[in-house]
């Protein structure tokens, strides 16, 4: 069976209520929860990631662990604490705070084993940030050398400003390497301000020759290749956790396309039906309450 290697950050979020208490803790970020969705499926799934050898670590590990994730290749850094996000609803709506104390030497992790066909998740702030972005993109690019099929989520952590022409670079080598594209309205908003998602695929983003999966503010899904374009609508409003729901979408996704032997090879010859179908499936399960 292929295998799964997620690479993305390892956050504790807090949110607390408009009276400023906290409501409920979890660990954070669409990778990270897509990584434990796919181990708890029973999918051999690695996460390549940094957190400090504090409890709250322990408590992020742990969380991995209990759902089958591998995290051999988590560095476990002693100097510094592992990065907390605090989430605060306003009257004003979100606001979030981060912390996070890092070593001077970061993203000493052990590789994990790439073989063809298997499966790189990867992307979100520390596809971008200076720091871990070389040795992220130097894994990257060895997965690609292996003949992995890269799956990457453009866009920042929520919270963090990030100045979109110094990363815009990084944003376009991310496009290069990668073979399916996952993003949300909020996402491309980003990236490129005032567009569309189709907007932004047809001026940008088409040219990688990626399959493109847009989920837009009332949670249908676009799906663009060269050879069209395809819409899902959302199958019933859905109200609970954005984390939840957008981290089982993209563990869908990736489950469909490592689940039904998709090579690296002929993934370009992979129809639209067949994206459509793995786009329909993961809405289905991104709705599961």
């Amino acid at each position: 069976m292929q295998k799964i290697i997620a690479i993305g950050e390892s956050v504790f979020d807090t949110v607390f209520d408009e009276n400023n208490c906290p409501v409920s803790s979890f660990v954070g970020g669409r990778i990270a929860n897509a990584a434990a969705l796919l181990g708890g499926d029973g999918m051999p799934v690695s996460m390549v990631s940094e957190c400090c050898n504090d409890h709250v670590g322990d408590v992020v590990v742990g969380f991995l662990e209990s759902h089958g994730v591998n995290t051999r290749s988590i560095d476990r850094y002693v100097d510094g604490a592992t990065a907390i996000s605090m989430i605060f609803n306003t009257p004003c709506g979100k606001k979030q705070l981060n912390y996070s104390d890092y070593p001077d030497a970061r993203f000493d992790v052990v590789w994990p084993r790439f073989d063809e066909n298997d499966v790189l998740l990867f992307g979100s702030f520390y596809s971008i940030e200076g720091t871990v972005r070389q040795r992220l993109f130097e894994m990257v690019n060895y997965a690609l050398e292996r003949k992995a099929i890269a799956v990457y989520l453009p866009g920042c952590q929520h919270g963090i400003n990030c100045r979109i022409t110094k990363v815009m670079p990084a944003i376009l080598e991310n496009f290069e390497a990668a073979d399916v594209v996952i993003a949300n309205r909020a996402d491309i908003e980003a990236i490129y301000p005032g567009e569309t998602g189709e907007v932004a695929y047809r001026n940008h983003i088409e040219f990688y020759d990626v399959r493109f999966f847009y989920i837009d503010d009332d949670l249908s899904v676009h799906v663009f290749t060269r050879g069209g374009h395809q819409h899902i609508p959302a199958p019933k409003p859905y109200s609970g956790d954005m984390l939840g729901w957008q981290s089982r979408f993209v563990a869908a996704v990736v489950k469909g396309i490592a689940s039904q032997g998709i090579a690296k090879k002929s993934i370009h010859m992979v129809g639209e039906a067949k994206w459509a179908e793995i786009a329909a499936e993961a809405l289905a399960r991104a709705n599961e309450a």
